[in-house]
């Protein structure tokens, strides 16, 4: 269900219903359990961007005081595409 809410939220996107900003904001607090903090929406958009120039292993910085991946404060596209579930909004190319 999640990935079909995606989905529907990347549809909403690319029709111009709402902002990307909005749409992986409610993806990543409602399609994950537990919620994931909204202060990862930069970097889910900067991994999104980076997918999009196929560019997966482009490490991106992670907020501060929030997550680490493999305790490190950046994370390479591939793997916050991967435990973000980003694929449907990528799929979509707005």
């Amino acid at each position: 269900m999640g990935r079909t809410n995606a989905m529907g939220w990347a549809d909403a996107v690319g029709e111009g219903l709402t902002s990307l900003e909005n749409a992986l904001e409610y993806h990543l607090r409602v399609n994950h359990f537990p919620p994931i903090d909204s202060a990862m929406v930069p970097v889910a958009l900067q991994a999104i961007e980076a997918a999009e120039d196929e560019d997966y292993g482009r490490h991106i910085a992670l907020p501060e005081d929030v997550v680490q991946w493999r305790g490190m404060s950046a994370a390479p596209t591939w793997a916050i595409v991967e435990h973000l579930h980003l694929e449907p909004f990528i799929e979509s190319g707005f």
